[in-house]
């Protein structure tokens, strides 16, 4: 029996090795490929790549934090001219801004994939040229995870995104407990840009704000980023101002705003360049912008005002 348990197993062994390979010979080639990236941007169009890209141009700030971020600063070949972050990205082709992103100059690099944002000019002229886009919204928090997922898989390097988005959150988390007890609940005057652009409650910096512990001027339904009468800001008397401490030392000397009694006491944040930076920027450093408002409002707490 012994014997001939081991002659039926050898014949099974061999049937089931001539089946596999009757298999293999009849499936395509295809099947065997690696399979191909297909991501949709924020437009719902879909990238389709046959691997992770290796040549990327990205024309904004926070979209090429992001792609080093995931580990990926090695394979961008071009940039935004507002890119300045990490140190290895400054010496990279400049390729103009949201306006005035130079065509030829992105065509000339070879990219595999431009990562841009959906309001940039010249979106429509990549997909005519067929050069794969991806075009991405960064308005709101919910926006930047999205991004942070969405890069993530177009660079072959899916959870990393996720990750990301965890310590973003746990250091904002973390940041949101050293809040001066006495600065909760203030209500915050955010500029982004002089006119004034403010960040309203429905911007990523809102809800960042938001989840400090702070207030803001500003409703969300005017949309993310309004631009404001300036008699609105008189009208609105924030407790706090924050801007580029550039925009916030001309502030007074506007029309009106002398009266402004946050400006008055001196309950302002004015933040330099890199830290505004960081701030404005809806990626990766989020985190880090939870840290400067709250050093920020440590400082004025600890000087006593409420």
């Amino acid at each position: 029996m012994d014997s001939c348990g081991v002659r039926m197993i050898g014949r099974r062994t061999a049937m089931t090795l001539l089946l596999g390979l009757w298999i293999c010979a009849s499936l395509p080639a295809a099947a065997f490929a690696v399979s191909r990236i297909e991501v949709s941007d924020d437009r719902g169009h879909a990238t389709l790549l046959d691997h992770p890209p290796a040549r990327i141009v990205s024309l904004l700030p926070s979209l090429t934090e992001t792609v080093c971020e995931l580990g990926a600063c090695s394979r961008l070949v071009g940039t935004d001219r507002y890119s300045n972050w990490p140190d290895s990205v400054k010496s990279l082709p400049k390729l103009g801004g949201l306006d005035d992103a130079m065509l030829e100059g992105i065509v000339a690099l070879h990219p595999d994939v431009v990562l841009a944002s959906d309001s940039s000019r010249v979106v429509d002229r990549l997909d005519e040229l067929g050069v794969p886009v991806m075009a991405l919204r960064s308005k709101t928090l919910a926006d930047v995870h999205r991004m942070l997922d969405l890069i993530a898989q177009l660079l072959g390097t899916q959870g990393r995104g996720d990750a990301a988005w965890r310590g973003i959150q746990a250091r904002v988390a973390a940041a949101a407990t050293r809040v001066p007890p006495v600065l909760r609940g203030q209500r915050v005057f955010f500029e982004v840009s002089d006119a004034p652009h403010a960040a309203s409650a429905s911007s990523f910096i809102g809800e960042l704000l938001a989840e400090l512990g702070l207030g803001n001027v500003v409703p969300g339904d005017l949309g993310p980023f309004p631009e404001l009468n300036p008699e609105f800001v008189v009208r609105a008397q924030p407790d706090l101002i924050m801007a580029s401490d550039v925009e916030l030392a001309q502030m007074a000397t506007r029309p009106g705003w002398g009266v402004l009694e946050a400006l008055r006491s001196s309950r302002t944040c004015g933040f330099p360049a890199a830290a505004f930076d960081i701030l404005v920027r809806p990626g990766p450093r989020l985190g880090e912008a939870a840290d400067e408002i709250v050093q920020c409002l440590t400082r004025l707490g600890a000087r006593g005002i409420p």
